[in-house]
């Protein structure tokens, strides 16, 4: 049976953070808001990404860093047993208490609808529906003013021979594994790849990864990447760049995969599992969109404009589903966006410049702004200086001067055009870069700004010092 129900001012296909910020900031303007969902409210962050591999990446650091205690006099190294049944079972407490309190809850509280069932676009171009598939609760018919299309993005893997056959783990079903792997060949070395090798790295696993451009952390700068490396080398993470995987078996309980190295030769590599790391497409199959009017790219996207508008005046999209930088925060920033655009006064779209970016390996690996190479292909003229950990007062105290952080500035200005940096705490440290970039700031004005002594966010000042000035000769707080 089929019900059609009163037309409602949003209907929001996708319960995920983009979502969110847009029903909220709807019902916060008074309007009147349906959301669709076919599984598990809360989206990929809640349920299967963020929160769960935080939650075990933070695990397996205090694991390590229990087993690297030694490195202070007077501390002995701890070999931390894992409990994996304890550690997912405490892993999926977190997620379904968060998934009430700033998902399920937060709907309640504002009013919304959510409508559990599969949505797709019906009706014209000029007249877009949406019809909700039930099950055997029926389906419904939902009409309304604007329609937000927050489907999110899911794991991908490449089309290599036997590799489906012989199974394999995503970034989502390692996050369900109910035990501890012996081994484990992770495929991708770019940040899902690099914090999964590290998660079950820590926890006792074996771990090689298979990267196949020349270098883990391929789109960062080419020492985060050195220094992201070392970091895996000390750990004892095996890796191979240049390399692809050419088939896969299921041999005796195990994963038998072939692999071209840089230099040619096929090497055979066994572990227990594989773990396919090589980017997540947008989850825009089987919404109908050409029967409305709108158009995906080659990737599978939803195409939109700056203002996350479709080709259709009632359809946009924001999010991972909409193509653009698969981040959390700016899902929730597109959300927002696309309710003041659609129900407010507004007419603006996101600005990308200063928008930093994080890889959760310990040391962290962050970046906001442009590389070299970026600032050259903008017709910018770059000049750039590294600082390494050991030059940095707080890496000197912790006993772990592993990382640098890279200052790119244009020539002439001395105007900050990007911050790349492997350290501790490297978030908060981007984020003290981002408000610089954002603001205009010049290396000089970096270097005499205050920076609280003994934080790793220091290191920013010192990299801005490193352009006019020897930091290994300074005191040590001599800023």
């Amino acid at each position: 049976m089929t019900t059609t129900d009163p037309r409602v001012d949003l209907a929001i296909i996708g319960s995920g953070s983009a979502a969110f910020a847009a029903a909220i900031a709807a019902s916060r303007l008074g309007r009147r808001v349906a959301m669709i969902e076919r599984g598990t409210i809360g989206g990929t962050c809640v349920n299967v990404g963020c929160v769960p591999s935080k939650a075990l990446l933070a695990a397996a650091e205090a694991r390590h860093v229990a087993a690297a205690a030694d490195r202070f006099p007077g501390l002995a190294a701890v070999d931390a047993p894992v409990d994996f049944t304890d550690l997912v079972a405490g892993k999926d407490a977190l997620v379904e208490q968060l998934r009430a309190d700033k998902y399920i809850d937060l709907a309640a509280g504002y009013g919304w609808e959510i409508v559990s069932g599969t949505g797709a676009f019906t009706g014209t171009s000029d007249a877009p529906l949406v019809l909700v598939d039930r099950g055997e609760g029926g389906s419904r018919v939902i009409e309304a003013e604007h329609y937000l299309i927050a489907t999110g993005a899911a794991p991908w893997a490449p089309p290599i021979d036997g590799l489906a056959d012989a199974g394999y783990l995503t970034s989502t079903t390692a996050m369900e594994l109910e035990q501890l792997p012996e081994s484990l060949i992770v495929v991708g070395g770019n940040a899902i790849g690099l914090e999964q090798a590290q998660l079950f790295a820590r926890l006792g696993t074996r771990v090689t990864v298979i990267e196949a451009l020349d270098r883990l952390a391929p789109f960062e700068e080419p020492e985060i990447a050195e220094a992201i490396e070392t970091v895996f080398a000390e750990e004892n993470i095996a890796v191979l760049t240049g390399a692809t995987l050419d088939n896969v078996l299921a041999i005796d309980g195990e994963k038998v995969a072939s692999v071209r190295t840089r230099e040619g030769a096929i090497a055979e590599l066994r572990a227990e599992n594989i773990l396919v790391a090589t980017g997540r497409r947008p989850n825009a199959a089987g919404l109908h969109l050409d029967t409305v009017g709108v158009e995906i790219d080659a990737r599978g996207a939803v195409v939109v404009d700056t203002r996350q508008r479709t080709g259709n005046r009632r359809i946009w999209a924001a999010g991972d589903v909409a193509g653009g930088p698969q981040f959390v925060y700016v899902a929730a920033a597109q959300g927002t966006l696309f309710a003041d655009n659609a129900f407010g006064t507004s007419d603006r779209a996101l600005d990308y410049t200063a928008m930093p970016r994080v890889t959760f390996t310990s040391p962290a690996i962050a970046a906001v702004g442009l590389t070299e190479t970026q600032a050259v292909e903008a017709g910018l003229r770059p000049e750039s200086r590294v600082l390494g950990g050991a030059s940095v007062p707080r890496a000197l105290v912790n006993r772990d001067t592993r990382g640098v952080v890279k200052l790119v500035a244009e020539v002439g200005s001395g105007r900050v055009l990007g911050v790349h940096a492997v350290t501790e705490n490297a978030g908060d440290l981007i984020s003290a870069a981002g408000y610089a970039i954002t603001g205009g700031m010049t290396v000089d004005q970096l270097a005499t700004t205050w920076a609280p002594y003994l934080t790793m966010a220091e290191a920013l000042k010192l990299a801005a010092q490193t352009f006019t000035a020897n930091v290994a000769e300074l005191s040590c707080c001599a800023g």
